[in-house]
């Protein structure tokens, strides 16, 4: 990947990992937005966005998401404002196909258009052919993600353990779903990564380190 030139770099994550914020960090420090489920489900319900929507912006014959960022208003500023690791509502929501649709269009305008940071939503299968891609995965033990969802969230070990069980299920059916591949399966990334014993500023470190190298 050359940061010198219009990039996208998508993050896979597992929930207790520290991926997101990593992500999130890792944007700070390119000079990118960040993107994740939250924003770009929040983008498409609140402005009323389908692929039929995004295809007549495209028509246009502009950068339908530059126009659209600038009619809306929002900036850099969205993603300080949407992210988060875990929402019960978000996660419970179905994702219909029209909805993978609309949020695939949306990532792969978003991507011709700026350099950025994307966690989830499939974007290493999403963005396979994009020409300056780094895709990532981050993982780590489950006794590492029971530790962090129970300090981020305030709930028993037992029921991180249930938490973390449900969105492992709930994320590698969507992935098998859309992609017809699993999302451990290692090929689909540039870089892996295990977040044991590390923070998420040096996982982003090490993320950097590699862009450079």
């Amino acid at each position: 990947m050359n940061k010198n030139e219009k990039f996208v770099i998508t993050i896979n994550r597992e929930l207790g990992s520290g991926g997101s914020t990593v992500g999130h960090k890792l944007a700070e420090r390119l000079g990118v937005p960040f993107y994740n489920k939250i924003i770009i489900e929040t983008l498409t319900e609140k402005y009323n966005l389908s692929k039929e929507e995004i295809e007549n912006l495209k028509g246009r014959g502009r950068s339908w998401w530059s126009d659209f960022k600038f009619a809306v208003g929002i900036g850099a500023g969205l993603s300080r404002d949407l992210s988060g690791e875990w929402n019960e509502s978000v996660y419970n929501r179905e994702t219909t196909d029209d909805m993978f649709l609309t949020e695939m269009k949306m990532l792969r305008s978003i991507a011709e258009d700026e350099s950025c940071v994307i966690a989830g939503r499939c974007g290493f299968f999403v963005l396979r052919e994009h020409p300056n891609h780094l895709a990532v995965l981050i993982q780590a033990s489950m006794d590492y993600r029971i530790d962090r969802v129970v300090r981020k969230q305030g709930v028993s070990a037992n029921e991180a353990r249930k938490i973390i069980e449900k969105v492992d299920k709930m994320r590698e059916n969507y992935v098998k779903k859309y992609t017809g591949s699993s999302r451990y399966d290692a090929r689909n990334y540039d870089l892996v990564l295990r977040a044991d014993g590390m923070s998420e500023s040096e996982l982003a470190d090490v993320i950097m380190q590699y862009v450079k190298e």
